[in-house]
């Protein structure tokens, strides 16, 4: 199964391609889509859909995994990214795909095996787990990894559990 894992922004949306066989994980393709801080709002959702909509066509993924928003201080910040993540939702539902989400602390517990791990134990844990000989960057790129194992290991359960 390919597994296509998304973390959103709206400068850069990390994204990362993963072939999942029975526990094993085999990366296929990583990087970021990237707009210009000083492109108008509408211009940069239009390019994250279009740039998308091409990795869609090019991977055909099955199955698909996107963070979880999370809101800190700077709600300013928080409205642009849940902007592009609800493009990024539109953009799998018209390829037919219905996105898993998962929280930051559910990554790092599928991946690490500790909910609350440090940003540098995921990179590194995600690495080893797909063979690379060093850490993806950019980091949005290894998060977007890291989502898309956290799918395969909550899909693999759900097999296992017979669901």
């Amino acid at each position: 199964m390919v597994i296509m894992g998304i973390d959103p922004g709206y400068g850069t949306i990390g994204y990362g391609f993963v072939k999942y066989d029975q526990y094993k994980f085999t990366p296929i393709q990583y990087g970021a889509i990237t707009t210009g801080p000083g492109m108008p709002m509408p211009l940069r959702l239009c390019e994250i859909y279009d740039d998308l909509n091409t990795l869609l066509d090019t991977f055909h993924p099955e199955a698909v995994a996107v963070e979880e928003l999370f809101f800190n201080t700077n709600i300013t910040t928080g409205i642009q990214v849940a902007q592009a993540r609800g493009v990024i939702l539109l953009a799998l539902a018209q390829k037919g795909l219905q996105p898993a989400s998962y929280t930051p602390s559910q990554v790092k517990q599928s991946v690490v095996g500790y909910g609350k791990a440090e940003k540098k134990q995921v990179m590194e844990m995600t690495r080893v787990m797909l063979g690379l000989s060093k850490v993806p960057r950019p980091d949005d790129a290894a998060d977007a990894l890291a989502l898309a194992i956290c799918h395969g290991h909550a899909h693999q359960s759900q097999i296992y559990e017979g669901r």
